[in-house]
């Protein structure tokens, strides 16, 4: 009774992780593959072949992109792009969500972008408690004033960091937090390593071993 365990326990270890990932991987195929529904309906593969071809939408997705690359890199597509944007600028409620998503896309993608600078430890949600978040910057303009006034009442002087704390797995969400400098701990592991640690729930250490849990597991089946 006790190998059927370990037997099945290690299967999942290996199953669970390649299932996830080919879901993940059909999820973004199935969804890039809606982009040739722009084409006209002559135009489309499953027209023209009469059959469905899985993963054409990823290459016109990755052709539309880089072309759109290429015509912005050039001067006349530089001047298309900024008549393009300044029209956007133009319409109320669509300029408001337009620029925020605008400098956030330019801070992530440009390359000299630098959206998360380094990992750091800090204490949330509450002293005593550790996790680790993300420098993005720090304070400025009139929060940054705030926050000086704050510490010359308190008579500490200190500088604030801007951190963004992902949740677990799915980092994408999180939260936004301005620190004090000597609160948080930076880490020498690489904002990668930080990232595949936080998605892993700590089964992934960076320097140690890939998965341990699995090693583990190996370890008892052979036993």
């Amino acid at each position: 009774m006790a190998s059927v365990r370990k037997w099945l326990l290690a299967g999942l270890l290996v199953l669970v992780p390649l299932i996830i990932t080919l879901w993940v991987l059909e999820w973004v195929v199935s969804t890039l593959d809606q982009t040739l529904r722009i084409l006209p309906a002559a135009w489309q593969p499953d027209q023209l072949f009469g059959f469905h071809i899985p993963g054409l939408g990823v290459i016109f997705a990755l052709v539309v992109v880089l072309s759109i690359g290429a015509l912005a890199s050039n001067i006349i597509g530089n001047q298309l792009v900024n008549w393009w944007h300044a029209l956007l600028h133009r319409i109320p409620v669509v300029r408001s969500i337009y620029s925020g998503v605008k400098q956030i896309s330019d801070t992530l993608f440009s390359e000299k972008g630098n959206a998360f600078r380094k990992a750091v430890l800090v204490q949330w949600p509450h002293a005593g408690m550790w996790t680790i978040g993300f420098q993005t910057g720090a304070p400025g303009g009139e929060v940054l004033q705030h926050l000086q006034v704050r510490t010359i009442d308190t008579g500490e002087q200190d500088a604030f960091l801007s951190v963004f704390v992902p949740t677990t797995p799915n980092p994408t969400g999180g939260y936004f937090v301005m620190v004090r400098q000597s609160d948080c701990v930076e880490l020498q592991m690489s904002v990668d390593e930080a990232l595949t640690y936080i998605v892993s729930m700590g089964v992934i250490v960076p320097g140690g071993p890939k998965n341990p849990a699995l090693k583990t597991a190996e370890a008892s089946a052979r036993s």
